[in-house]
């Protein structure tokens, strides 16, 4: 299959479905998942398919075979969100239990990004490696990549008029700068956020305690 032809969906029948956009017919139905498969991503390397699913497992996908050649069992929740790193060969799930980080091809885990205590819906990284995650709470942590550190979080303002439930963080997404990040959210916005031109070492200090960091 030509990769950049490609696209996948995820239904409510735990199936993966794979396209060919440019004919719009079926190629594959990756069967496997027990539930619902909330999220997708795809990628030229192996794996060419990922999917998360309320099942709480994370399915590696051979498209040559058409089947399952890894399932992923760390997480204790449905898993929500899924990304590939774009530039290293790795990709991130969240869930309601933390967001993990696993090395491609075999779905090696790598570390958690612990400490979200909501249900992770978006995910986004930047070329800086700023690893983005948006709750079901209304927060936005941000964090680096290669070591897990949370080094700042954002409590989103939901719009006037809002419930209090109205707060999720359902999509995330870096603009081609990777300076502004766009979300999209339960009160029906779409909000900008830019860097803080005047933060400072000494206005956000790093904390960071490498052994913090939790590896299972």
């Amino acid at each position: 299959i030509n990769a950049e032809y490609m696209g996948c969906t995820g239904g409510r029948d735990g199936t993966v479905r794979v396209w060919d956009v440019r004919t719009k017919k079926e190629v594959h139905t990756l069967a496997g998942h027990q539930h619902t498969v909330h999220s997708v991503a795809a990628q030229a390397a192996a794996p060419q398919v990922i999917s998360g699913s309320q099942d709480n497992t994370i399915r590696l996908w051979d498209l040559v075979k058409g089947s399952t050649y890894k399932t992923l069992t760390n997480h204790k929740k449905g898993i929500r969100a899924l990304l590939i790193h774009p530039t290293e060969y790795t990709f991130a799930s969240a869930s309601a239990d933390n967001v993990k980080k696993w090395k491609c091809p075999e779905g090696v885990f790598m570390h958690n990004f612990g400490g979200h205590n909501s249900i992770v819906h978006s995910l986004a990284v930047n070329q800086d490696n700023v690893l983005v995650s948006g709750g079901d709470n209304g927060t936005i942590k941000l964090w680096d990549w290669s070591t897990g550190y949370n080094f700042q979080t954002i409590d989103t303002i939901a719009q006037p008029g809002s419930l209090d439930s109205e707060s999720a963080v359902f999509a995330a997404a870096f603009d081609h700068s990777g300076t502004r990040l766009l979300t999209g959210e339960a009160d029906k916005t779409v909000k900008i956020w830019r860097e803080d031109a005047e933060a400072t070492p000494e206005s956000h200090p790093i904390r960071f305690k490498p052994d913090a960091v939790k590896r299972f």
